[in-house]
């Protein structure tokens, strides 16, 4: 299995459709009458129409000849949601491809038309049941250029890439905290009051001031911002602190923790039996602590 594959004559295969069928009917009757009466203009047009049959085939087979595939990116999703995986068609020939559907499960996710030595790209839309890495299905390439007579297919294709799924996030739920929760000196934050060190949920008796009003427009929770001089919050989130609650609970938790250290501006740790992940924070620090829940347990 590779991330790049180029269709080949043994990787090819044709059949008429059933307007082509219905096509090869008519041009039997013509043929039979042309003999039967004798007419010049009747065996010309049977043997011009059997001809364009003929050519089509060509063209049908070479829409698809020599195409490649190659798997581009996909984006982490959580589970619950929808994997987009994007499949690059590259045509390395001097002639345009059109009409070259790609299908998965037996139906069509996108057409599309290549130009001579160009590229498009489509994409396949997968759910992501379950946490952990997702493999790409295989997909099909079909197409009925230029009559619709006959239709090219390729074996199915598979692709060798795969999307990352991370553990649903759980409701929010309040931080069980160790004692190493704490607040640590913070790299390159100036002394003073003025420096954002996180937000909290809201009390009455807080500051209009402090409140993140751009969060209560969007819907979410109230809270308020925090400022301290030159420091910012540290907060580990242990396994340990979950006790009694299945793994894919604690992971869901975990992942939910993550996701609200991040948003708060905190600097977070992550420790899980035989690892530990120092704290940080920042897209990068976000992903490898959501990669280690989604991949925790399973086999590598």
């Amino acid at each position: 299995m590779s991330d790049t594959v180029i269709l080949g004559r043994r990787q090819l295969f044709m059949l008429p459709t059933r307007f082509g069928l219905l096509f090869a009917a008519l041009l039997v009757v013509q043929l039979l009458a042309a003999i039967n009466y004798g007419n010049g203009l009747a065996y010309a047009l049977t043997f011009l129409l059997g001809s364009l049959a003929v050519v089509s085939m060509l063209y049908t087979h070479r829409n698809l000849f020599r195409l490649r595939l190659a798997a581009g990116t996909c984006a982490p999703v959580f589970a619950g949601e929808t994997a987009s995986f994007r499949i690059h068609l590259t045509n390395d020939s001097d002639t345009p491809r059109f009409g070259v559907a790609v299908m998965h499960d037996k139906k069509e996710i996108a057409r599309a038309d290549i130009p001579a030595r160009g590229s498009a790209d489509v994409n396949l839309d997968v759910p992501a049941v379950k946490r952990g890495p997702l493999a790409m299905p295989a997909v099909t390439l079909i197409t009925r250029f230029p009559l619709g007579l006959l239709y090219s297919w390729s074996r199915r294709v598979t692709l060798d890439q795969s999307c990352l799924v991370y553990p649903r996030p759980a409701e929010p739920t309040p931080l069980r905290a160790r004692t190493e929760v704490s607040l640590e000196p913070a790299t390159g934050i100036r002394a003073g009051g003025d420096d954002y060190i996180g937000a909290r949920e809201f009390r009455p008796g807080d500051s209009p001031r402090h409140v993140d009003w751009k969060a209560v427009a969007r819907g979410e929770a109230w809270r308020v911002k925090q400022f301290g001089g030159g420091y910012q919050a540290t907060v580990w989130f242990d396994w340990d602190t979950l006790a009694g609650l299945d793994t894919e609970t604690r992971l869901s938790v975990l992942a939910r923790w993550v996701l609200d250290a991040e948003h708060d501006g905190m600097l977070y740790g992550l420790r899980l039996p035989q690892q530990a992940l120092n704290p940080a924070n920042g897209e990068a620090h976000q992903h490898e602590c959501l990669k280690r829940l989604a991949l925790f347990g399973l086999n590598p």
